[in-house]
C-alpha cells in the first residue's frame, strides 16, 4: 500500500490492474465534463482527478476545505493540502461551501463512503450495534455526509463489498439514501436524487427506477453474480441487462499511476 492508501499493482505488467484501479476508473467514468463535483480524499479524489486528466478536463472540483475549481497536478494528501488552494479558482469558508454551494443544490455530484450500506442506499458511518449510547463499535461519524446525501443532485457511493458492509438494514442511518423505498426522499423533503451508483470492488449497483432497491447492473471482468451475492446481506436483485464492465484502459492506468506517483513524491518531499 502506498502513501495515498491505494494498493500497488501486484505486477509490472501495464495491462494488469488492481481492484482499486478498477473502482477508480469506474468512478471517473461516471463524471462528465463541466460537472461540479464534491470530492473527498482517497479513491474519490483519485477518480475525480483521473476524470480531469482524461475525458473531463473542465470538471469543477470542490473540496470541503473551501477550495472551488482546484486543479492539482498530483493527488492531494488531505483536504488541507496547499496544492488545492494554490490551484483553485476561489477559496471560500467552510460554511459558505455548505450553506451556499451544497445545500441549495448547486453541486452536481458528491462522493460518499460507508461502513454499512443497505438495499435502499442508506449509509451508516456512526455506530455498529443496536444501542447508540453503548454500541459494539463507534465509527467516525457524519461529517458533511448527511448534507451531501441530501442536497447533491446525485451521489456516488464507493465502498468495498462484504456482508459486514452490505446489510439488509443499517444499524444507524447517518446519511439517507432512499429511506424505506420509493417516495421516501420526497416525503423527507430531500432535494437531491440520492445515490445513483454504488461502486464496489466487484461491480456497480444502481437503484431500480420503480422500487429504488439497489440492483446489480455491472460486473468487473472475472466476477460472477454468485461472487457478488455471496458478499451481500440481502437477496440481491440483478438487472436483466447486466453488463461486464470494461477494464481500465492503458490511458486511464497511465494517468492514474502518474497521479499516485506524484503524490508519493510530494509526501516524500515533506
Amino acid at each position: 500500500m502506498n502513501a495515498t492508501g491505494a494498493q500497488a499493482p501486484a505486477t509490472k505488467d501495464p495491462a494488469a490492474f488492481t481492484a482499486d484501479e478498477m473502482m477508480t476508473a469506474c468512478a471517473a467514468r461516471a463524471l462528465h465534463d463541466g460537472m461540479t463535483c464534491f470530492v473527498g480524499i482517497g479513491l474519490p479524489s483519485a477518480a475525480a482527478n483521473l476524470a480531469r486528466a482524461t475525458h473531463a478536463p473542465n470538471l469543477v472540483l470542490i473540496y470541503e476545505s473551501g477550495t472551488i475549481g482546484a486543479k492539482p497536478g498530483r493527488l492531494p494528501l488531505s483536504i488541507g493540502d496547499g496544492i488545492l488552494a494554490e490551484t483553485a479558482d476561489a477559496v471560500v469558508s467552510v460554511p459558505e461551501i455548505f450553506n451556499y454551494w451544497l445545500q441549495p443544490g448547486r453541486i452536481g455530484v458528491g462522493f460518499l463512503g460507508a461502513a454499512q450500506i443497505d438495499k435502499f442506499g442508506n449509509i451508516n458511518t456512526t455506530i455498529v450495534g443496536s444501542g447508540y449510547a453503548e454500541p459494539a463499535v463507534r465509527l467516525p461519524g457524519a461529517g458533511g455526509a448527511p448534507e451531501i446525501a441530501a442536497s447533491c443532485r446525485e451521489v456516488i457511493v464507493v465502498v468495498r463489498q462484504s456482508r459486514r458492509s452490505f446489510v439488509d438494514r443499517v444499524d444507524f442511518v447517518t446519511s439517507v439514501g432512499f429511506g424505506d423505498g420509493a417516495g421516501a426522499r420526497e416525503r423527507l423533503g430531500l432535494a437531491g436524487a440520492g445515490p445513483r451508483k454504488v461502486i464496489t470492488d466487484l461491480g456497480i449497483l444502481e437503484p431500480d427506477p420503480v422500487t429504488c432497491e439497489l440492483t446489480m447492473t455491472g460486473l468487473y471482468p472475472g466476477v460472477t453474480v454468485a461472487d457478488v451475492r455471496a458478499k451481500t446481506g440481502w437477496e440481491l436483485a440483478v438487472s436483466d441487462s447486466l453488463k461486464v464492465l470494461g477494464p481500465p484502459t492503458a490511458a486511464e492506468l497511465t494517468a492514474l499511476r502518474d497521479l499516485h506517483g506524484r503524490a508519493e513524491e510530494g509526501a516524500a518531499a515533506r
